[in-house]
């Protein structure tokens, strides 16, 4: 029987307090999740509003003094323009003669017929009112909304975080002196911002672009066979296109069902399900691998595994920021030799470094074509 490996004291010691301080850390953000949730969503954006300012100053001819101005303007218009397409796909839904909702029981009942007949059944199927009459729809009704009152709760919050945000940004300049007098100190914590800052925008620019891909695609999918709300539609699936594994799903789902329950045929069901089915494949294995490089350099279990954890944590605000979060954490934890351990383990080639910006032209790398990690 061959004698356990052992350890200095000190490395024991050292992995033991990174351990009982990330067990602490997720506790925190459990506990704290109400207050933290809004605070972690206007970082976010404050991120990507960093991110569109530095874009229109260096690729517009705005000046440099406004481009801030103008970075935020962008993204309180594209979160009105989101408000303006839930509201008109929700009024086409309870539309009285055409929407969804006046037409839901009948066809839903009339599904239930074919599917009886396909299946060989003699009896009478049940109809949609016997269905639901076994539900409690109440309860239900309460939990949605209790759910809506906490979205626009939330994203009060967000904007109130996001409003002291930008106000204590002029300072942070000055709090990062203080904070590290030494000049190399200084140069190493501004490096690691950058990474943390680089990651989370090499995600977002990924997840933008092939998400606008996805959603032309299936635009002109939706339009070809008639989908109402397809505006609607083409929004829901660029949103959920930023949660990892589940956002799939509801992209490739959800549309078809509902022509399910807004047609009277079958074959416009059929034709979205294996359309969107094919622009997701071809998206998810073939265009965003070479688009994501280095910027998300994430196991694929570890993404599932944050998508639990703060799905679980945070809920739906913490499912679309479980691989941000992923990312911003391994980018953190490789600079410290006591962590770098756990960064190799999140990091899906155990080469846990993202030296380039985004944006920027990568360096040559020696066997893999990456520039050599600094030696903790």
């Amino acid at each position: 029987m061959k004698n356990p490996i052992s350890l200095p004291t000190s490395t024991v010691a050292r992995n033991a307090l990174v351990t009982v301080a990330v067990v602490a850390t997720g506790a925190a953000v459990y506990w704290l999740r109400d207050i933290l949730t809004p605070l972690a969503m206007a970082i976010f954006l404050l991120i990507m509003i960093d991110g569109v300012k530095r874009f229109i100053e260096e690729r517009t001819p705005v000046p440099p003094h406004l481009a801030g101005a103008a970075a935020l303007i962008l993204v309180i218009l594209g979160f009105f323009a989101s408000i303006s397409i839930v509201v008109y796909g929700a009024a086409g839904f309870f539309d009285e003669s055409t929407g969804v909702v006046a037409r839901i029981g009948p066809r839903l009942d009339q599904i239930l017929i074919d599917v009886y007949r396909v299946a060989g059944v003699v009896e009478a199927p049940p109809t949609v009112s016997d269905l639901i009459g076994r539900i409690d729809v109440g309860s239900y009704l309460a939990i949605i909304a209790r759910q809506a009152q906490g979205v626009v709760t939330g994203a009060v919050f967000v904007l109130i975080y996001l409003a002291f945000l930008l106000a204590s940004q002029a300072g942070f300049r000055r709090k990062l002196v203080g904070m590290f007098p030494d000049r190399t100190a200084r140069g190493e914590a501004v490096e690691v911002f950058q990474r943390v800052r680089g990651g989370v925008e090499g995600y977002l620019w990924v997840q933008t672009v092939t998400g606008a891909l996805i959603c032309a695609c299936a635009w002109v999918l939706m339009r070809a066979v008639g989908l109402p709300n397809a505006e609607f539609w083409t929004f829901v699936i660029f949103v959920v296109g930023f949660i990892p594994v589940l956002g799939g799903a509801v992209a490739g789902l959800a549309p078809p069902l509902f022509a399910l329950v807004q047609f009277e045929t079958y074959w416009q069901a059929a034709v979205l399900l294996a359309g969107l089915q094919t622009i997701l494949f071809i998206s998810g294995n073939v265009i965003q691998p070479r688009m994501q490089g280095d910027n998300q350099n994430i196991d694929p279990v570890v993404v599932l595994l944050s998508l639990a954890f703060w799905g679980k944590v945070w809920g739906v605000v913490g499912m679309f920021l479980s691989t941000p979060l992923a990312v911003m954490a391994m980018a953190v934890l490789a600079e410290f030799k006591g962590s770098r351990w756990m960064a190799i383990l999140l990091s899906g080639d155990g080469e846990p470094y993202a030296d380039e910006e985004v944006g920027a032209k990568p360096k040559p790398k020696p066997g893999k074509g990456r520039v050599n990690p600094p030696q903790p």
